[in-house]
Protein backbone atom coordinates (compact mmCIF):
# COMPACT_ATOMS: atom_id res chain seq x y z
CA UNK A 1 0.00 0.00 0.00
CA UNK A 2 3.41 2.20 0.39
CA UNK A 3 4.47 1.42 -2.59
CA UNK A 4 1.39 1.87 -4.10
CA UNK A 5 1.14 5.67 -2.66
CA UNK A 6 4.56 6.23 -3.81
CA UNK A 7 3.47 5.96 -7.21
CA UNK A 8 0.68 7.93 -7.36
CA UNK A 9 2.38 11.17 -5.56
CA UNK A 10 5.61 10.73 -8.76
CA UNK A 11 3.26 9.89 -11.07
CA UNK A 12 0.26 12.50 -10.74
CA UNK A 13 2.31 15.82 -11.16
CA UNK A 14 2.79 14.74 -14.26
CA UNK A 15 -0.36 14.20 -15.62
CA UNK A 16 -1.93 17.32 -13.77
CA UNK A 17 1.07 19.22 -16.14
CA UNK A 18 0.34 17.16 -19.51
CA UNK A 19 -3.66 17.94 -19.45
CA UNK A 20 -2.42 21.81 -18.21
CA UNK A 21 -0.31 22.45 -21.29
CA UNK A 22 -2.86 20.42 -23.38
CA UNK A 23 -5.16 23.19 -23.22
CA UNK A 24 -6.55 24.61 -26.55
CA UNK A 25 -5.89 28.87 -25.63
CA UNK A 26 -8.25 31.07 -26.46
CA UNK A 27 -7.79 33.32 -28.95
CA UNK A 28 -8.53 36.55 -26.25
CA UNK A 29 -6.94 34.92 -24.07
CA UNK A 30 -7.96 34.01 -20.01
CA UNK A 31 -6.33 37.62 -18.51
CA UNK A 32 -6.40 41.13 -18.98
CA UNK A 33 -3.28 41.76 -21.25
CA UNK A 34 -0.51 43.49 -19.46
CA UNK A 35 -0.12 45.81 -22.24
CA UNK A 36 -2.29 48.17 -22.77
CA UNK A 37 -3.57 48.66 -26.22
CA UNK A 38 -2.72 51.64 -28.25
CA UNK A 39 -4.81 52.45 -31.36
CA UNK A 40 -2.90 55.66 -32.07
CA UNK A 41 -1.10 54.51 -35.09
CA UNK A 42 -4.66 54.07 -36.66
CA UNK A 43 -5.93 57.23 -35.23
CA UNK A 44 -3.35 58.78 -37.21
CA UNK A 45 -3.83 57.44 -39.76
CA UNK A 46 -8.00 57.87 -39.98
CA UNK A 47 -7.41 61.37 -39.17
CA UNK A 48 -4.61 62.11 -42.69
CA UNK A 49 -6.93 59.98 -45.37
CA UNK A 50 -10.94 60.09 -44.02
CA UNK A 51 -12.93 63.01 -43.86
CA UNK A 52 -15.41 64.47 -41.99
CA UNK A 53 -18.54 62.64 -44.21
CA UNK A 54 -16.38 59.25 -43.70
CA UNK A 55 -15.08 59.45 -47.13
CA UNK A 56 -11.70 57.41 -47.92
CA UNK A 57 -8.36 58.79 -49.58
CA UNK A 58 -7.46 55.20 -50.83
CA UNK A 59 -4.42 56.56 -53.18
CA UNK A 60 -2.85 58.51 -49.87
CA UNK A 61 -3.84 55.16 -47.51
CA UNK A 62 -1.92 53.32 -50.00
CA UNK A 63 1.23 55.46 -49.19
CA UNK A 64 0.91 54.60 -45.38
CA UNK A 65 0.45 51.28 -46.75
CA UNK A 66 3.15 49.87 -44.17
CA UNK A 67 2.53 52.13 -40.95
CA UNK A 68 -1.27 50.25 -41.63
CA UNK A 69 0.07 46.74 -41.74
CA UNK A 70 2.43 47.47 -39.02
CA UNK A 71 -0.59 48.15 -36.77
CA UNK A 72 -2.42 45.51 -38.16
CA UNK A 73 0.31 42.98 -36.95
CA UNK A 74 0.82 44.84 -33.66
CA UNK A 75 -3.34 43.67 -32.79
CA UNK A 76 -2.16 40.42 -33.62
CA UNK A 77 0.68 40.13 -31.13
CA UNK A 78 -1.38 41.86 -28.27
CA UNK A 79 -5.26 39.70 -28.55
CA UNK A 80 -7.08 41.47 -25.94
CA UNK A 81 -8.40 39.42 -23.20
CA UNK A 82 -11.66 37.97 -22.80
CA UNK A 83 -11.99 39.55 -19.22
CA UNK A 84 -10.75 42.82 -20.61
CA UNK A 85 -13.67 45.34 -19.98
CA UNK A 86 -15.67 45.35 -22.61
CA UNK A 87 -15.19 49.25 -23.90
CA UNK A 88 -11.52 48.36 -24.23
CA UNK A 89 -12.95 44.95 -26.41
CA UNK A 90 -15.21 46.83 -28.33
CA UNK A 91 -12.11 49.31 -29.31
CA UNK A 92 -9.97 46.28 -29.94
CA UNK A 93 -12.22 44.36 -32.53
CA UNK A 94 -14.10 47.86 -34.28
CA UNK A 95 -10.63 49.23 -34.50
CA UNK A 96 -9.60 45.71 -35.56
CA UNK A 97 -12.23 45.16 -38.33
CA UNK A 98 -12.33 48.64 -40.08
CA UNK A 99 -8.39 48.70 -40.46
CA UNK A 100 -8.59 44.75 -41.86
CA UNK A 101 -11.44 46.19 -44.49
CA UNK A 102 -9.06 49.13 -45.35
CA UNK A 103 -5.97 47.07 -45.87
CA UNK A 104 -8.49 44.08 -47.94
CA UNK A 105 -9.58 47.30 -49.94
CA UNK A 106 -5.92 48.27 -50.61
CA UNK A 107 -4.92 44.85 -51.47
CA UNK A 108 -7.25 44.97 -54.43
CA UNK A 109 -7.06 48.79 -55.60
CA UNK A 110 -8.00 50.06 -57.78
CA UNK A 111 -11.72 49.02 -57.36
CA UNK A 112 -15.06 49.71 -57.69
CA UNK A 113 -16.83 47.89 -54.92
CA UNK A 114 -15.93 45.57 -52.11
CA UNK A 115 -17.83 43.13 -53.91
CA UNK A 116 -15.66 43.22 -57.10
CA UNK A 117 -13.10 41.19 -54.44
CA UNK A 118 -13.96 37.12 -54.29
CA UNK A 119 -15.52 36.80 -50.69
CA UNK A 120 -14.53 39.94 -49.24
CA UNK A 121 -15.82 38.81 -45.68
CA UNK A 122 -15.57 35.05 -45.62
CA UNK A 123 -11.71 33.74 -45.87
CA UNK A 124 -9.79 33.82 -42.99
CA UNK A 125 -7.34 36.82 -43.61
CA UNK A 126 -7.15 38.83 -39.62
CA UNK A 127 -4.81 37.39 -37.34
CA UNK A 128 -5.75 37.66 -33.57
CA UNK A 129 -2.89 35.89 -31.72
CA UNK A 130 -1.85 32.53 -33.78
CA UNK A 131 -5.17 32.13 -35.48
CA UNK A 132 -6.81 33.82 -38.40
CA UNK A 133 -10.28 34.68 -39.05
CA UNK A 134 -12.58 36.07 -41.60
CA UNK A 135 -14.03 39.71 -41.51
CA UNK A 136 -17.08 38.22 -40.94
CA UNK A 137 -16.23 35.69 -37.96
CA UNK A 138 -15.08 39.25 -36.70
CA UNK A 139 -18.34 40.90 -36.64
CA UNK A 140 -20.56 37.77 -36.14
CA UNK A 141 -19.05 35.52 -34.03
CA UNK A 142 -17.38 38.15 -31.75
CA UNK A 143 -18.73 41.41 -32.09
CA UNK A 144 -22.47 40.80 -32.40
CA UNK A 145 -22.20 38.28 -29.53
CA UNK A 146 -21.40 41.52 -27.30
CA UNK A 147 -24.97 42.14 -27.07
CA UNK A 148 -24.24 46.05 -28.71
CA UNK A 149 -26.26 46.79 -31.79
CA UNK A 150 -24.72 50.13 -32.34
CA UNK A 151 -21.68 48.40 -33.71
CA UNK A 152 -23.35 48.37 -36.99
CA UNK A 153 -23.45 51.85 -37.07
CA UNK A 154 -19.23 51.66 -35.98
CA UNK A 155 -17.52 49.11 -38.63
CA UNK A 156 -17.60 50.09 -41.89
CA UNK A 157 -17.74 47.97 -44.86
CA UNK A 158 -15.85 49.75 -47.50
CA UNK A 159 -19.26 50.76 -49.25
CA UNK A 160 -21.23 54.24 -49.89
CA UNK A 161 -24.50 53.11 -47.92
CA UNK A 162 -22.33 51.52 -45.25
CA UNK A 163 -22.63 53.94 -41.72
CA UNK A 164 -19.48 56.27 -42.54
CA UNK A 165 -15.70 55.32 -41.45
CA UNK A 166 -15.03 57.76 -38.49
CA UNK A 167 -12.03 59.47 -39.00
CA UNK A 168 -10.49 58.79 -35.47
CA UNK A 169 -9.77 55.63 -33.71
CA UNK A 170 -12.34 53.92 -30.99
CA UNK A 171 -11.32 54.09 -27.47
CA UNK A 172 -12.27 52.54 -24.50
CA UNK A 173 -12.33 55.95 -22.89
CA UNK A 174 -15.08 57.63 -25.40
CA UNK A 175 -17.02 54.43 -26.10
CA UNK A 176 -20.66 54.96 -25.33
CA UNK A 177 -19.81 58.94 -26.62
CA UNK A 178 -18.53 57.51 -30.13
CA UNK A 179 -21.27 54.61 -30.26
CA UNK A 180 -24.18 57.07 -29.60
CA UNK A 181 -22.55 59.34 -32.50
CA UNK A 182 -22.29 57.13 -35.05
CA UNK A 183 -25.82 55.79 -34.31
CA UNK A 184 -27.35 59.45 -34.31
CA UNK A 185 -24.73 60.44 -37.36
CA UNK A 186 -26.43 57.38 -39.44
CA UNK A 187 -29.71 57.33 -38.49
CA UNK A 188 -30.11 60.89 -39.30
CA UNK A 189 -28.26 61.11 -42.28
CA UNK A 190 -30.69 61.53 -45.24
CA UNK A 191 -28.66 59.65 -48.03
CA UNK A 192 -28.19 56.32 -45.91
CA UNK A 193 -32.51 56.65 -44.41
CA UNK A 194 -35.33 59.09 -45.92
CA UNK A 195 -37.29 59.55 -42.53
CA UNK A 196 -40.97 61.14 -41.64
CA UNK A 197 -43.18 61.28 -38.77
CA UNK A 198 -45.45 58.47 -40.98
CA UNK A 199 -42.77 57.71 -43.96
CA UNK A 200 -39.55 54.82 -42.97
CA UNK A 201 -37.23 54.20 -45.84
CA UNK A 202 -34.51 53.08 -44.10
CA UNK A 203 -30.94 51.29 -44.71
CA UNK A 204 -31.40 47.72 -45.28
CA UNK A 205 -28.86 46.86 -42.17
CA UNK A 206 -31.99 47.30 -40.07
CA UNK A 207 -33.46 44.50 -42.18
CA UNK A 208 -30.35 42.15 -42.04
CA UNK A 209 -30.11 42.90 -37.78
CA UNK A 210 -33.38 43.57 -37.17
CA UNK A 211 -33.19 41.47 -34.36
CA UNK A 212 -30.07 43.25 -32.86
CA UNK A 213 -32.25 46.21 -32.73
CA UNK A 214 -35.49 44.92 -31.48
CA UNK A 215 -34.34 42.58 -28.59
CA UNK A 216 -36.19 44.79 -26.00
CA UNK A 217 -38.24 47.20 -28.59
CA UNK A 218 -39.68 47.38 -32.09
CA UNK A 219 -37.95 48.87 -34.65
CA UNK A 220 -39.52 52.03 -34.45
CA UNK A 221 -38.82 52.57 -31.14
CA UNK A 222 -35.27 52.08 -31.55
CA UNK A 223 -35.11 54.17 -34.77
CA UNK A 224 -36.78 56.90 -32.41
CA UNK A 225 -33.82 57.19 -29.60
CA UNK A 226 -31.42 58.60 -32.04
CA UNK A 227 -33.71 60.45 -34.98
CA UNK A 228 -34.28 64.00 -35.42
CA UNK A 229 -38.15 63.50 -36.68
CA UNK A 230 -40.12 60.99 -34.38
CA UNK A 231 -41.47 58.46 -36.33
CA UNK A 232 -45.46 57.67 -35.44
CA UNK A 233 -46.46 54.41 -34.12
CA UNK A 234 -48.10 51.97 -37.27
CA UNK A 235 -46.17 53.61 -39.75
CA UNK A 236 -44.88 51.53 -42.68
CA UNK A 237 -41.15 51.02 -42.57
CA UNK A 238 -39.45 50.24 -46.10
CA UNK A 239 -35.83 49.11 -46.96
CA UNK A 240 -33.54 51.29 -49.67
CA UNK A 241 -31.58 49.43 -52.21
CA UNK A 242 -28.05 49.21 -50.95
CA UNK A 243 -24.96 51.25 -53.03
CA UNK A 244 -22.30 48.75 -52.82
CA UNK A 245 -19.78 51.66 -54.57
CA UNK A 246 -16.47 52.42 -52.63
CA UNK A 247 -16.62 55.45 -50.19
CA UNK A 248 -13.65 56.77 -51.86
CA UNK A 249 -13.15 60.82 -51.73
Amino acid sequence: MTKLKHFFLIVLPFFLLLNCFGQKPSHMGSSINAVAIDHQVWDNLLRKYVDGQGNVDYKGFASDGEQLNTYLEYLAKNPIAKSAPKEEQLAYYINLYNAGTVQLILEHYPLKSIKDIFRPWGKDRIKIGDESFSLGEIEHDILRKMNEPRIHFAINCASFSCPKLLNKAFSASTMEEQLNRAAFDFINDSSKNKISSNTVAISKIFKWYKDDFTEENNLTEYLNRYSDIKIQKGSEIVYLTYDWSLNER
